[in-house]
């Protein structure tokens, strides 16, 4: 009975700690699993998944007398990780792997992302103050691209299109610029058409109200910095400070260091 415990409680600690490698690689550069909307969904999804996986160890191996217990219990948390693979390749269905078939562990999963997605979303935002001036969105956008760029490799920056991120907001914000200037609508019309970013069809609409315009595109703008730290956030640079509002733009060294 006591050998059956502790081969039991053996079995379901080993799944645990399998289950929670396989779910951060699962869950690699989209967000933190144990992040503080997401923790308690990552940790029910290892619950659920560990408990399964000791379950069908012990009684798969009742069955087969073959293989230890805690095989089965390390490699079944694996299909956390496999079936996050094969989600990647929606046009390879008929070769997919199921998911772990265990209790509504499908819906957990899903609720995870979405607890991810909530906490990227609320760390990006606390980086943006909303009452920013034009020329300290500005810097902003400049001070965060150059601390994330001065963490990432040349072939990240070119992969992520960071410079690109950079460009638009400027592009934006220069056609903000130009409108709260009070130049004539022909002059803001040009400027307008001079990057492809404020070309889009979307704007014309307001061509006849340059504030209305202007509101837009700051707006977009803000949203493109989101993007921007979106990316920090997607390789774990969390302690990125925020920028202190300041036009001068802090030096990248006072930033925290990476985890």
């Amino acid at each position: 009975m006591a050998d059956g415990l502790l081969g039991f409680g053996t079995t379901f600690a080993l799944a645990w700690v399998s289950a929670g490698v396989f779910l951060a690689l699962r869950c690699h550069r989209e967000g933190r699993p144990f992040g503080p909307s997401s923790r308690w969904w990552a940790l029910a999804a290892m619950v659920v998944t560990s408990a399964t996986s000791t379950g069908a160890a012990f009684a798969g191996v009742a069955l087969m007398r073959v293989v230890p217990p805690f095989v089965v219990g390390v490699v079944v948390p694996s299909g956390l990780w496999l079936g996050k693979i094969e989600r990647q390749r929606p046009e390879n269905r008929r070769g997919r792997l199921p998911e772990v078939p265990t209790l509504g562990l499908a819906l957990l999963l899903d609720r995870l992302h979405q607890a991810m997605a909530d906490d990227r979303l609320t760390w990006c935002e606390a980086r943006v103050e909303q009452m920013w001036r034009l020329d300290q969105l500005l810097a902003a956008a400049r001070y965060y691209h150059a601390a994330v760029k001065e963490r990432l490799p040349p072939s990240e920056r070119r992969r992520v299109r960071l410079d690109a991120r950079l460009k638009a907001i400027e592009d934006r914000l220069d056609v903000v610029r130009i409108i709260e200037n009070g130049a004539s609508a022909a002059k803001v019309h040009n400027a307008l058409s001079a990057a492809r970013v404020t070309r889009e069809r979307r704007y014309d609409r307001y061509r006849n109200d340059l504030m209305r315009l202007a509101a837009v595109l700051r707006h977009d703008a803000e949203q493109d910095l989101i993007r921007l730290l979106t990316v920090a956030y997607r390789f774990r640079f969390y302690r990125l400070k925020s920028f202190a509002g300041t036009t001068s733009e802090p030096s990248a060294a006072n930033l925290g260091p990476h985890p």
